[in-house]
């Protein structure tokens, strides 16, 4: 199964950090992903910009509506992201405590539910597969 780790801690404690503590963080990082790579199980990881770089869109009467920043203002923005193919929760939880900003934020571990649409055809659950069949083009 795919879990996504959603990484958050405070944008402020990393503006804290000297040249070296953050050296060493991303060090952390790179080790991580390069066991679980040497694993088979890396699937990506990503660091998010901070969050006053954040677009946050909602839909108003069919509208899109565009707001500045993030939805809500939190103790711990959401920093980025791993994603990997784990044997089970188990596993994906020992890969997580392993993610640096474990230690003084925390690591959402959320399995990964596959969008039938991605799938090919032959394999949609077959309610889809006569759906796809009577949309044209």
């Amino acid at each position: 199964m795919r879990y996504m780790f959603l990484i958050y801690s405070r944008e402020t404690d990393m503006a804290e950090m000297s040249v070296a503590e953050r050296e060493q963080l991303r060090a952390t990082h790179w080790a991580l992903m390069d066991e679980t790579r040497a694993k088979g199980i890396f699937q990506g990881a990503e660091p998010l910009h901070p969050t006053a770089t954040a677009t946050t869109v909602r839909t108003e009467g069919g509208r899109p509506l565009v707001l500045d920043g993030p939805f809500a203002e939190t103790k711990e923005q959401l920093a980025g992201f791993y994603m990997i193919e784990a044997r089970d929760l188990n596993e994906a939880i020992q890969v997580a405590a392993k993610i640096p900003p474990a230690r003084v934020g925390c690591v959402e571990v959320r399995p990964i539910r596959p969008i039938p649409q991605a799938m090919p055809p032959s394999e949609r659950p077959i309610a889809l597969q006569q759906l796809d069949a009577s949309q044209p083009g």
